[in-house]
């Protein structure tokens, strides 16, 4: 069962007509995805090239620097370097293929995630994923679960003279940035694993906490000052 199901029209039972389709968000990693989808792809791009892991090794120094101050500026270094020399077109390959290939590893999704997601496609709300998953990632992800059709609002990247570079990293506050820029005011549902997203799940009707320890779920409620809902999805 999810969040708000005992409202939802099942066949036989509720008239669909008295049912008002809502808005709802969800997170990507670690709320359909089990981890950090475009960290596997980072990963495994460094895992597949020698040159990449030489070319990490002198950034070290300043990434461990940085890291207090702002742990985006060594994620972002590292992907600069992950994904030097590579065009736009030859990066969309890139992510086409590391999509194909990680559906078909088992264990990687949250079958009971995807399957909330479904019933409420199917109960006619709107769906959006918003995710600090990269755009071109994570959509052909959910193009290869047959999710081709679903919103999504994640970070970007652009082409730069070296290679695909950053340009909106979509986390935290940036979600409701996106979310504003689509014409999304006001949504009923948010699915969420993680703290950095209270912005997105504050102005929720309802916030739902996915996998999260009590600990977690206790300090959520204390800033957002009200009760949520917990799952525990696998």
């Amino acid at each position: 069962m999810f969040a708000g199901e005992d409202v939802k029209v099942m066949p036989g039972t509720v008239d669909a007509r008295a049912y008002v389709p809502r808005t709802v968000l969800f997170d990507f990693d670690g709320v359909l995805f089990r981890g950090d989808s475009f960290g596997v792809f980072m990963r495994e791009r460094f895992g597949q090239s020698l040159f990449r892991r030489l070319m990490l090794v002198p950034a070290l120094p300043w990434m461990l620097v940085t890291w207090p101050i702002s742990w985006r500026l060594p994620i972002r270094t590292a992907v600069h370097i992950g994904l030097l020399g590579l065009s736009e077109r030859r990066y969309t390959e890139a992510a086409a293929a590391f999509a194909a290939s990680l559906v078909r590893r088992p264990g990687q999704f949250s079958r009971d995630g995807l399957h909330a997601l479904r019933r409420h496609q199917a109960a006619g709300d709107r769906v959006i994923v918003v995710t600090g998953c990269e755009q071109t990632v994570v959509r052909g992800i959910l193009d290869q679960l047959g999710l081709d059709e679903l919103e999504v609002l994640a970070s970007e990247l652009k082409p730069g003279l070296l290679g695909m570079r950053v340009k909106f990293h979509n986390v935290g506050r940036r979600k409701l940035v996106k979310l504003k820029a689509a014409g999304v005011v006001e949504w009923q549902l948010a699915y969420s694993d993680s703290l950095q997203d209270i912005p997105m799940l504050k102005p929720a009707t309802e916030a739902v906490l996915v996998n999260g320890t009590p600990k977690v779920c206790k300090r959520l409620e204390k800033v957002l000052g009200r009760t949520i809902t917990r799952v525990d999805w696998f």
